[in-house]
């Protein structure tokens, strides 16, 4: 049996029609599309929220046939690479602070 769920994308309450099974799947969907749309609007480079949720499905898009072609996503293990650097070079610091 379906029943409404009220879910918040970036803010917006919205009420989805899901079963009981597919209610933990639906909220953690709702949470990585609101954090992917919010990242899109965080950079300040794409204004409204209609052109922020077309990006936001253009990246998940490619995401999902990036996947499904057992291919990867080289951008986001530049991304984590870069992350890590980051973090390193901070402790590295950090402990050069200390002799």
């Amino acid at each position: 049996m379906s029943s409404g769920v009220d879910v918040n994308i970036m803010g917006r309450e919205f009420k989805v029609a899901c079963s009981e099974e597919e209610r933990e799947g639906l909220i953690t969907a709702v949470n990585y599309l609101d954090k992917k749309m919010r990242e899109i609007r965080d950079t300040g480079k794409v204004i409204g929220v209609e052109r922020i949720a077309i990006m936001a499905a253009l990246n998940l898009s490619h995401e999902l046939l990036t996947a499904r072609s057992g291919g990867f996503d080289i951008g986001e293990y530049k991304r984590r690479i870069t992350s890590l650097q980051e973090q390193i070079d901070a402790v590295v610091a950090d402990q050069n602070d200390l002799f």
